[in-house]
């Protein structure tokens, strides 16, 4: 780290972070004014408080940092090194001895930290998303009655499938619900019930003619016929039932790899899932790929001022959300595996990324 020390780096990592924060704090707060004169509307007739409007909001800034930091390591890279190249900073470096990939490895050092942060982003995002659903009662406004053949991803690694919930009877038929424990735990097995119908009652879902299959490690599993039981964890009410699944935004890693495996079961196709799954992965390494792309592109025009800047980091970011699509669809359609379509952006801009960069006059 004796780099870090050095006048030279401490500038450059310096210009580099006040353009990164300023971008991934300044677009999300633009995305919430947008959304907030959008919406504010539908969030007075429910009579939602100031405060839980600005709470759920506040909540909502991970989600939205989570795909903004890739274009703010973008903008940080291409506006320093622009502003290095047309003030000769770069040809003043280049002349004390010190080549330009030595000039940006701290603006790689901050695309490294960067990505962690994304990361972290990533698993904290579904715990917020949750919280800001409850704050502007999203749940309490889904409109329906019935729900047919449907899986809900729940808390405490908690999986349910019907083929039909009833809200006004508060009644569900050909349920099944798994918990996945810890491998080799006799304490906190997994398990799996499955019931021929059930019902909603004080404490919980009371469910009638069905098998308990508990499994406290690979090839052990102990079933158990039942009348009746009630299933005390399961509190979600038949209205928050009647709620979409959950976004694979608002799963965890580990918590969309359970989900994915659950629809496995029942024959369904994930392939989207697991694309999606595999980006959770690929979007944060995306900001060191972004860096590498950017630092080179940063310097083919000495001339350019703000506005190049701005349009060479939008022409960019479009670009590389349009191949994600394209990729992402491929992959939903098996024509790559999930994970080849998810890394394959990734692995196209840091190819030409590193030709650029070697390229670049040192």
């Amino acid at each position: 780290m004796r780099w870090l020390l050095r006048p030279l780096d401490r500038y450059v990592i310096g210009e580099w972070t006040k353009i990164f924060l300023s971008t991934s704090l300044g677009f999300p707060l633009i995305v919430t004014i947008f959304d907030l004169t959008d919406n504010i509307d539908k969030y007075l007739n429910r009579n939602l408080s100031p405060k839980a409007i600005a709470l759920s909001y506040l909540y909502s800034v991970p989600d939205s940092m989570f795909m903004v930091l890739p274009a703010a390591v973008l903008f940080a890279t291409v506006f320093s090194i622009g502003a290095f190249t047309r003030y000769s900073e770069i040809n003043a470096a280049k002349a004390s001895g010190i080549s330009f990939h030595r000039l940006t490895l701290p603006i790689f050092f901050g695309a490294l930290v960067a990505t962690g942060m994304t990361l972290a982003l990533g698993e904290v995002a579904p715990t917020t998303n949750s919280r800001t659903s409850e704050l502007r009662q999203e749940t309490r406004f889904t409109s329906g009655n019935e729900r047919f053949n449907f899986t809900f991803a729940a808390e405490q690694n908690r999986v349910y499938k019907a083929s039909l919930l009833n809200v006004e009877r508060a009644y569900m038929e050909g349920i099944e619900v798994e918990r996945k424990g810890r491998e080799d735990s006799d304490d906190y097995p997994s398990y799996i019930v499955s019931a021929r119908e059930a019902a909603f009652v004080p404490g919980g879902w009371a469910m009638r003619d069905g098998t308990l299959h508990v499994i406290p490690g690979v090839g052990r599993d102990v079933a158990f016929r039942f009348d009746s039981l009630v299933d005390r964890h399961m509190h979600e009410t038949p209205v928050q039932l009647m709620a979409s699944s959950k976004a694979p935004s608002d799963m965890g890693y580990t918590e969309l790899g359970r989900y994915i495996t659950a629809l496995e079961r029942s024959g369904s196709d994930v392939n989207v899932l697991r694309v999606d799954r595999a980006l959770k992965l690929a979007i944060p390494v995306t900001c060191m790929i972004i860096a590498l792309f950017g630092a080179p592109l940063a310097t083919s025009n000495h001339r350019g001022g703000a506005a190049y800047g701005i349009g060479l980091s939008l022409g960019t970011t479009v670009i590389f959300l349009i191949v994600i699509q394209l990729t992402k669809a491929v992959g939903g359609k098996g024509v790559l595996t999930p994970e080849m379509a998810a890394w394959t952006p990734n692995l196209v801009f840091g190819v030409v990324g590193l030709i650029m960069l070697m390229r670049v006059r040192t």
